[in-house]
């Protein structure tokens, strides 16, 4: 394996195309935040800002603010970000609407607790760098709202469309984002807060949605810990889910003495979920799964998504830096090929985002509801780290 070509291909696409593209397109002069709904060429075509995607933004160029790729103009995207979202995105409890309009005017209740996640990583990061009180401030707050809800069988609160005939289930995201976000807010803010959160995720995702009979990682579970094998929503699997959580324990882990049995554990565990799913036809990983082999109620379960393999791409990375097992290699390079031959875009740059079954582009957008600046220069940035270290070792 040629570690130094693969690194600085990587580099490559990071420095010289995904952030030229982001930082070129998504800043709203106007009125502040930003564009996400980008189409192939970079256009804007809504400009509807969606919480999640805007605070990943801030995070991301921050990020790179304090990598070897700094930029000074980075700061001022994010601080200028930043400005936008605290002053219109949050509700009278300090939680984080879903949308807001172009102006900055709500335009989705704040349902989901993982706007506040976002926006937790993204003040902590910014404190970090500049030690601004407010940052720090408002990191916390974003935080302690998204923990009370994260451990909640309803953290939708009163948004919540069930009623009372509805199973109630555990989700896998809700825990796995506590590993990451823990470690991100203690490094950022200089802390031990929320070693607690972390040890609490560890325990749910390896003790509670990992079940042995199968060596899989459920992405539901009633409350009590059972599988519900009667549901879809109950037999669901969502193997990027569970090789991003896998990578965000092993981070956690890598560290601490005496973690061998655990890192081991989670590596066969991300093994398993890679053999499991990948498309043995079309290559490529499937996005939804059902663990019995039923039919989904997801019509694009057996779709290629760009973020699902980019985490695949680091966990496998991950495990082979921790293990030295060769299988872990292979994987990376098999994960490699087939991504870098699918996903992206030779005429206008970054990577498309949704592939059909075969592997061929359904959309030709870049950014929408749910892609931004986010997952693909994570997962080249994170990468390079990891093939150094590799390469070092």
């Amino acid at each position: 394996m040629n570690w130094q070509s693969c690194i600085e291909r990587y580099e490559n696409e990071l420095v010289n195309n995904v952030i030229p593209f982001w930082e070129k397109n998504c800043i709203d002069k106007e009125f502040g935040g930003y564009f996400t709904s980008l189409d192939r060429d970079g256009s804007v075509y809504d400009t509807n800002k969606y919480m999640w995607m805007q605070w990943r933004i801030v995070y991301m160029f921050m990020e790179f603010y304090l990598s070897p790729y700094k930029k000074e103009e980075f700061l001022k995207i994010a601080e200028d970000g930043f400005d936008f979202l605290y002053k219109h995105g949050r509700d009278e409890n300090g939680m984080y609407y879903f949308a807001l309009n172009r102006k900055g005017v709500p335009a989705m209740a704040p349902y989901s607790l993982f706007s506040d996640c976002f926006a937790a990583m993204g003040a902590a990061f910014l404190y970090k760098a500049t030690k601004k009180e407010l940052y720090k401030a408002a990191a916390e707050e974003a935080m302690n709202n998204y923990l009370k809800r994260a451990q909640s069988s309803n953290p939708a609160l009163q948004w919540n469309k069930g009623l009372e005939g509805k199973e109630s289930y555990l989700s896998l995201g809700q825990f796995m984002m506590m590993a990451n976000l823990g470690l991100i807010m203690d490094d950022c803010l200089g802390e031990n807060k929320y070693a607690d959160s972390c040890e609490i995720a560890l325990d749910k995702v390896l003790n509670f949605f990992y079940v042995p009979v199968f060596r899989l990682v459920f992405e539901n579970m009633k409350p009590d810990g059972t599988t519900d094998l009667e549901s879809c929503q109950g037999r669901m699997l969502n193997p990027g889910h569970a090789l991003e959580a896998m990578w965000f324990l092993l981070s956690y882990l890598e560290k601490r003495p005496g973690s061998e049995g655990k890192i081991n554990k989670i590596c066969d565990i991300i093994l398993s979920t890679l053999e499991y799913g990948w498309d043995k036809q079309y290559g490529g990983i499937y996005y939804f799964m059902d663990v019995l082999g039923k039919p989904h109620l997801e019509l694009q379960h057996d779709m290629k998504l760009w973020w699902v393999h980019n985490e695949a791409i680091i966990a496998s990375l991950y495990a082979y830096k921790l293990t030295g097992k060769e299988v872990f290699k292979e994987w990376f390079r098999k994960l490699d090929d087939w991504t870098w031959k699918h996903f992206p875009d030779p005429k206008y740059g970054e990577w498309f985002a949704y592939l059909n079954r075969q592997g061929e582009p359904t959309h030709m957008l870049k950014g929408g509801k749910w892609k931004t600046f986010f997952h693909l220069p994570r997962c080249l940035y994170f990468s390079v780290r990891l093939m150094k270290e590799i390469a070092a070792n």
